[in-house]
């Protein structure tokens, strides 16, 4: 690792906040505390309480069939077989449609882009579905009304299957909300809370705060990612700086560790007003 930022919270004050190592390893600046990170798939924690806060005000139940908020999810297909040489598949009908508890507990049938299994990678790529960072020219439903349309893994609830379901809960709240998430996320969790510096799009002025990315090389030293990243060839590393318009529930949030810290807070208080501490 070229640096490290390491926090302990304990009865709700900081008790260990500190930094290690370099933020930019060809200038040796020093990594600072309040650096920002891509946070990848730690933003599903995030998309999770956005469904329990909706939950909460009756907008949705958590054995709601998804396709009562996305028709696009009726009578959705379960692989029963696949051809790797041409991506065919065979299907057989879902035996029920999945729910809200399914995406959250990653039981759906729902596979990964990119780094799913081989199925996944190649069906998804074929539907044009990706991991959903650095998307242009695509919106958060229009991906997911295609991937309604690419056969499940398994049938929903038989097995856990780590996959796009928190991009999908995304996508729900952006439905159910009338919000982008990216808009829902800042009124309603980050500005109550304090964090300033968690976005999908880092401003720019705090652009020099973004923790450059390296990639180890074949004889084992870290180097600034040149080009394309993260398992993705259309993903750029810079991706949290650019404008955007798909917000990728499950992978797309850049934070500092004090407002990472704030979220984690909130949680073990069981909620903003808990009773667990201040």
């Amino acid at each position: 690792m070229p640096g490290c930022v390491a926090l302990v919270i304990r009865d709700g004050h900081v008790a260990f906040l500190r930094s290690a190592g370099y933020a930019d390893l060809e200038t040796r600046t020093p990594l600072r505390t309040d650096a920002i990170f891509r946070i990848a798939s730690q933003t599903k924690a995030v998309t999770s309480v956005a469904i329990m806060m909706l939950m909460e005000e009756g907008r949705l139940r958590l054995d709601d069939p998804v396709s009562r908020h996305l028709p696009a999810y009726r009578n959705q297909q379960v692989i029963a077989s696949f051809n790797p040489a041409d991506g065919s598949t065979t299907t057989v009908p879902a035996r029920r449609d999945i729910t809200i508890r399914d995406l959250l507990t990653h039981t759906s049938g729902l596979g990964y882009a990119t780094i799913g299994s081989r199925e996944a990678v190649a069906l998804y790529a074929k539907a044009k579905v990706r991991l959903g960072l650095d998307v242009q020219g695509d919106t958060l439903l229009a991906a997911m009304n295609r991937l309604a349309a690419v056969p499940l893994m398994h049938q929903p609830g038989e097995r856990w299957t780590y996959g796009l379901n928190t991009d999908l809960l995304g996508c729900l709240v952006e439905q159910i909300s009338g919000q982008t998430l990216d808009a829902f996320f800042r009124k309603r969790i980050f500005a109550p809370l304090g964090m300033n510096d968690t976005h999908f799009r880092v401003p720019a002025e705090k652009a020099p705060r973004l923790v450059p990315l390296y990639r180890e090389t074949p004889e084992g030293k870290l180097e600034k990612h040149p080009g394309r990243a993260l398992n993705d060839p259309e993903t750029r590393p810079n991706y949290p700086l650019e404008e955007q318009s798909f917000f990728s529930g499950g992978a797309g949030l850049s934070s500092s560790i004090e407002d990472y810290g704030r979220f984690l807070q909130m949680l073990l208080n069981h909620g903003p007003s808990g009773e667990a501490g201040s």
